[in-house]
């Protein structure tokens, strides 16, 4: 699809209503949805933002308008995108799906309150001063997925103790990869581990990296925390099954998709803080006042069905502090 094209559709649903439809919704707040996935992709975290809009009394076509701007993972069209949203001037820009997006909102714009989601640590990427007090028109919530490294090579090493050879499936574009890899690297370190590290950021070079894996099988793979690869987890996921190599991932999608275990911050309610946070700032709080929050839940899945096709026996200790097992 034609970049004029694409922009074109996103605005189209605004030209097609009617014009006392139009002066009604032009009453209400609107609020500026920004996101590098899809409709389909993001269902499930567009529910969590939803119900967390509602829980401080706003609810979409009825006392507030939500913008909604997709890049369908082109970067190139976020510039468009939240230029779009800036000239608008709506009451709030909610963004996701990386912390680039956030990034590029925050160079847009020092005025229009901003609330992110996103995996990183949002001091280290520039985009607040402190967590408890953010100042300036950013806040929001983060998974700080980087700093669980630690604790996903040793539930893996628990899986695999024999495994002395891990892959790394990172992408290179990621705002966090360079800080992921450190940690990658030190917590595999204190484990002894050796570490082939595979980067990839798009469909192609996902493909590639399994290739290169299949030339040189390792005992275990671990999938860094990626919003791209969230969203292509079931390209991932069968690829993992066809080299029958036992991996951990960063969300409870892949698991859910067939992977074979995860830990992982709940990630809906991340959205739905988020949601909430949207809330309150059109109800007149400060982003820079609020401070950044974090999911204060993470959980360990294993799927047992996966378990058994790879031949693997999950210790009893790990079942014994699994929050879900899916048979």
């Amino acid at each position: 699809m034609k970049r004029r094209r694409f922009l074109t559709l996103l605005g189209g649903a605004t030209v097609a209503w009617p014009a006392a439809a139009r002066a009604q919704q032009s009453a209400m707040p609107v609020v500026g949805f920004l996101a590098a996935g899809t409709p389909n992709s993001d269902a499930d975290e567009l529910a969590a933002f939803h119900q967390g809009l509602g829980q401080v009394g706003y609810v979409d076509g009825q006392n507030v308008r939500i913008d909604y701007r997709w890049s369908g993972q082109q970067n190139d069209l976020l510039l468009a995108l939240t230029g779009d949203l800036v000239r608008r001037k709506v009451a709030v820009i909610y963004t996701s799906g990386g912390s680039h997006v956030a990034q590029a909102v925050k160079a847009a714009t020092s005025s229009i309150p901003i609330v992110f989601a996103t995996g990183g640590d949002p001091i280290k990427l520039g985009l607040v001063a402190s967590l408890n007090r953010p100042g300036g028109n950013v806040t929001g919530v983060t998974f700080f997925t980087n700093t669980l490294a630690a604790k996903r090579f040793t539930l893996l090493h628990d899986l695999v103790p024999s495994a002395a050879h891990i892959a790394v499936l990172m992408n290179p574009t990621n705002a966090n990869a360079e800080l992921d890899l450190k940690e990658t690297q030190t917590a595999a370190g204190a484990l002894g581990l050796q570490l082939q590290l595979l980067r990839a950021a798009s469909a192609r070079e996902i493909d590639a990296a399994f290739a290169a894996m299949a030339e040189n099988p390792p005992s275990g793979l671990f999938i860094a925390a990626d919003a791209y690869f969230t969203r292509t987890r079931n390209q991932i996921v069968a690829q993992v099954a066809r080299l029958r190599i036992p991996a951990i991932y960063p969300r409870r999608e892949y698991v859910a998709a067939g992977g074979l275990i995860s830990y992982a911050p709940q990630a809906m309610e991340a959205f739905r803080l988020a949601g909430a946070y949207v809330g309150r700032i059109l109800k007149g709080e400060k982003p820079g006042d609020l401070p950044v929050q974090q999911p204060t839940k993470i959980d360990l899945v294993i799927n047992l069905a996966t378990a058994k096709a790879l031949g693997l026996v999950i210790p009893p200790s790990l079942l014994a502090i699994a929050d879900e097992v899916i048979e």
